[in-house]
């Protein structure tokens, strides 16, 4: 029996090689995530509330809950005017109570005049639908501004 040891092979590429065999037998590879369709909006960005957007909101909910009152600051059902549901809202007498007061009274002097020296005249002078119209624009412009 006549065994060659010597070939013409040429010899092999380890890394072609490797290859090779990761075709064949391939791991796999994390997932990538599902292409977003280009037509398809983003998710807007998170807007956290700012504490004279919330004082304000949290004012006007507690006036749609309780009642609004005039000529008293809280009335004996419950009832409360402007600056009492703003005082129930803020908890204390705090910054975030302070500019929601000063947000409500200077959107009261843009609809209803210059004249009104506080919040509690403003109110007493004025009908309900009149005052809600102010405490929704204060709330817009507290949202405008982001505070």
């Amino acid at each position: 029996m006549n065994t060659r040891t010597e070939t013409d092979f040429t010899p092999v590429d380890q890394d072609l090689y490797a290859k090779a065999f990761q075709l064949l037998d391939p791991t796999p590879e994390p997932a990538a995530p599902a292409p977003v369709p280009f037509n398809c909006p983003a998710a807007p960005p998170v807007r956290l509330t700012g504490p004279v957007e919330k004082t304000l909101t949290d004012a006007l909910a507690f006036l749609d809950t309780h009642g609004w009152a005039r000529r008293t600051l809280i009335h004996p059902e419950g009832a409360r005017c402007s600056i009492g549901a703003l005082r129930a809202a803020a908890g204390a007498r705090n910054a975030a109570y302070c500019d929601a007061g000063n947000l409500l009274l200077d959107e009261a002097r843009r609809q209803h005049g210059k004249r009104w020296e506080s919040i509690p005249s403003w109110n007493d002078s004025h009908t309900g639908a009149q005052v809600r119209s102010v405490w929704e624009a204060a709330i817009r412009r507290a949202h405008h501004k982001n505070i």
